[in-house]
């Protein structure tokens, strides 16, 4: 056997053997990236399993989605940061106006599905101990002196950023001022003994660590907790006055253009707005969009009375501007605390 021949030999086969190394992503199943808030984390258990069976039903491709959980806030900071999301599902609208002030999702991002993309909402609400040893009914009782109530950051958490424009929406109304407003918060955050990262961390801090008189969440988180810890340790107070807070999503262009998972992402993104997703959403105690699933599942959603960002606070520009920009109202009131 000449030299050049089995030489020529070892190298076909390296060659081949890298063009097998090179056709085999083209068979990997198909990903999915989903950065979302902190809360979220059992809803999306039981969507992205249903949706990665519909698409290999539709599709004929097997789909693995992955997913993020944190404060809402950081989260987004991490995508602008070069997390690759495919699809952002917040709860608050201006994370979501952050990403496209950089180009990474659409301006008109609303527009892009249902309901100014939203596929459903919840309301803030009080978790108290048993018994309610406390006698907490209303926003007035969180101010009293010597009492501890469990938020998160609003600097960081959606669900705190919601927690403090309910209470401050609350006092608006009763007391008729922004003076007033910012009285009634700021006596709010004197109580607040411990500002966690995010919503679960708050959870934590008030279920598993034992601190403080009430927290103030989410109501679905408030329905999981009573499920996960057992229903005799804690009562849920819907307050007379409440915010809605609607949770937007998001396609990330910048991430599906690369990877070629636009088609998919929508498509996830719509499974949120159908029947069966929206089904899904309405078991883990979040307010579904479609009517017929609300009324089927009416018994869970006891009826409250709440006002959104644009109706009652400017919307969501103004609140950031005025509240929440470095230096603003809240800054202003945690440097007091």
């Amino acid at each position: 056997m000449s030299p050049t021949r089995s030489v020529f030999r070892p190298a076909l086969a390296i060659v081949a053997g890298l063009a097998v190394l090179q056709a085999v992503p083209a068979f990997a199943d198909t990903t999915l990236l989903n950065v979302s808030y902190d809360v979220s984390r059992e809803l999306y258990k039981d969507i992205n399993p249903a949706f990665a069976a519909q698409w290999q039903r539709t599709a004929g491709e097997k789909l693995t989605i992955n997913q993020s959980h944190g404060g809402s806030s950081k989260q987004v900071q991490s995508v602008v940061a070069g997390l690759d999301a495919d699809v952002v599902t917040m709860n608050q609208a201006p994370d979501i106006e952050l990403l496209a002030k950089q180009g990474l999702t659409s301006p008109d991002w609303r527009k892009a599905f249902p309901h100014a993309a939203t596929p459903y909402t919840t309301t803030t609400i009080f978790l108290v101990r048993k018994g309610n040893p406390k006698g907490i009914k209303d926003w007035p009782d969180l101010v009293r002196p010597g009492l501890q109530v469990i938020v998160p950051n609003p600097k960081t958490s959606g669900n705190g950023r919601y927690t403090y424009l309910a209470a401050w929406g609350y006092a608006l109304q009763k007391t008729g001022t922004d003076a007033g407003a910012r009285d009634f918060v700021t006596k709010l955050f004197a109580n607040v003994p411990v500002l966690d990262g995010g919503g679960r961390g708050a959870t934590t801090t008030f279920t598993q660590r034992d601190i403080g008189d009430v927290l103030i969440t989410f109501e679905n988180e408030a329905v999981l907790i009573d499920q996960e810890v057992g229903g005799d340790k804690f009562d849920v107070v819907y307050p007379s006055l409440s915010i809605e807070a609607a949770a937007p999503v998001a396609v990330v262009n910048k991430v599906v253009n690369k990877r070629g998972t636009r088609k998919v992402a929508e498509a996830y993104l719509n499974f949120l707005f159908a029947p069966e997703g929206q089904e899904i959403i309405a078991k883990h105690h979040f307010r579904p969009r479609d009517p017929a699933v609300l009324k089927k599942y009416a018994s869970r959603f006891p009826t409250v009375k709440t006002f959104t960002v644009e109706q009652k606070l400017g919307g969501w520009d103004a609140v950031q501007k005025v509240h929440f920009a470095d230096g603003g109202v809240y800054d202003q009131i945690v440097v007091k605390r």
